[in-house]
């Protein structure tokens, strides 16, 4: 009697278990896709995250990465002003670049030491960054 209570109990936790991962896979899938639509702004997101691929290139005067289908992960992060720029092929990363907007679409850098172009918005992204003799540019689509 003791054994079969101990069986029903390990089936009914068994399936307890699988419902609530079922549930939660079902929830994050929905929450994935509808989080890194192509057509969102970022300008207009508290949070953002895309990648964008393109021509990507960084020159630091003794190193120069240059390729041609490269990529940048960008994300907003925090307060909704700072943003992050993740390269790929071994090019550093540009981090909490912080910008403030001005109009419809438009970010404006602020408080920063370096010369900086960078448009982004939900389709494109063009980077000119140049800071401490180092060199990040990007051109490239969602």
């Amino acid at each position: 009697m003791k054994s079969t209570i101990l069986k029903n109990r390990k089936n009914l936790t068994s399936k307890n278990v699988w419902k609530f991962l079922g549930v939660f896979l079902i929830i994050f899938s929905m929450f994935a896709v509808s989080a890194c639509r192509s057509d969102d702004d970022p300008v207009d997101n508290d949070f953002f995250a895309g990648t964008y691929k393109g021509t990507i290139s960084y020159n630091n005067g003794s190193e120069m990465i240059s390729k041609d289908n490269g990529s940048v992960f960008v994300t907003k992060i925090a307060s909704g002003t700072k943003y992050n720029f993740r390269f790929s092929d071994g090019i550093p990363d540009l981090n909490g670049v912080e910008f403030k907007k001005e109009g419809d679409n438009v970010l404006v850098m602020v408080g920063s030491t370096a010369t900086a172009y960078i448009r982004i918005d939900s389709n494109t992204l063009k980077i000119a960054y140049t800071k401490d003799g180092k060199i990040w540019t990007a051109n490239g689509t969602r």
